[in-house]
């Protein structure tokens, strides 16, 4: 994931390369390790102690157990023809053997954050940027930085199905015009709501989809379950103008109707939208704007009064 997405930050990462490398290196995660030109590094599969794969171990039966009945059916097919192990950390070569064959996509390792740009490139040229290290046991239910378990448990089954596979590439390219643009904080509301904390309707009801959510076990429940959060149907234009949250779960969620109506939305130049959507008021988090097809209004309840991003 790139600083944008993280924290909404257009641009931050290059004020502050040397400082996040300074910080990265000084949590272990570049000892010993070469960074190359495109920040990804060998996975250092010798790292992980046994600890780390009894964390994995523990999510992994977790988040395969919560899902039941909640997770949309293409996450699972993708979790099923990987073959992703449960007991330990994957191997992210193994992975790309099935992954490459499926989508032409493949898992690169990096130490955690990177630029916004090289984010892009990644994923414009099939590659998904996944951070090699796992959290420590205090952090089972929540940290800051995405690790091991939430890029390649949450994110890397969809990169199975087509369609999703296609939107990614798509999204990536974009994001390489958007930086140029000045745009980047619109198109980061958009993997937000979609990539990361995405919902789709399906005959059974809804279903997850987003990799922030699928690797939660809070979330999961509560993106579902509660009367809390509005649900609201998906449209580019609305979710570009809409702040989120990165401290508690979120007070809206996006609901598509397929991951072709996903993709569909990328298809059109964004340039205009850009330019358009710069002369209306950004939206709260919380907020139902007039026009939106309300699905769940939230009742609200235990939403923090902190100001969105």
């Amino acid at each position: 994931m790139s600083i944008a997405m993280a924290n909404e930050a257009p641009g931050a990462f290059q004020g502050t390369l040397t400082d996040k490398l300074k910080e990265q290196f000084d949590a272990g995660l570049l000892s010993g390790q070469e960074l190359r030109p495109d920040f990804t590094i060998a996975q250092p599969v010798h790292r992980y102690t046994s600890i780390d794969h009894a964390i994995w171990r523990k999510l992994y039966e977790r988040q395969a157990e919560m899902l039941r009945g909640r997770v949309s059916d293409e996450f699972l097919q993708g979790l099923a023809t990987l073959g992703m192990e449960k007991d330990r950390v994957p191997d992210f070569d193994q992975l790309n053997e099935t992954l490459m064959r499926a989508t032409g996509w493949q898992v690169v390792a990096v130490p955690g954050l990177v630029p916004d740009e090289v984010f892009f490139e990644h994923l414009a040229n099939r590659r998904f940027p996944a951070s090699w290290w796992m959290r420590k046991p205090e952090q089972l239910d929540y940290l800051q930085e995405p690790d091991c378990f939430h890029d390649v448990f949450g994110h890397v089954p969809l990169l199975i199905n087509p369609v999703f596979a296609d939107y990614m590439e798509a999204y990536g390219k974009g994001g390489l015009k958007a930086a140029g643009l000045g745009a980047l904080d619109m198109l980061s509301r958009l993997y937000w709501y979609t990539v990361e904390f995405g919902l789709i309707r399906t005959p059974q009801g809804l279903r997850i989809y987003g990799a922030g959510i699928v690797s939660s076990q809070g979330e999961s429940i509560y993106s579902l379950d509660s009367a809390s959060p509005n649900r609201i149907g998906f449209e580019v234009r609305r979710i570009m103008r809409t702040r989120y949250r990165i401290d508690t779960f979120q007070k809206t969620y996006f609901v598509i109707d397929s991951f072709e109506q996903l993709f569909d939305a990328t298809r059109p130049d964004f340039a205009p939208l850009y330019e358009a959507l710069r002369a209306q008021p950004t939206l709260g988090a919380g907020d139902i704007a007039e026009g939106d097809l309300v699905l769940n209004a939230g009742t609200r309840e235990g939403w923090a009064d902190t100001e969105d991003i």
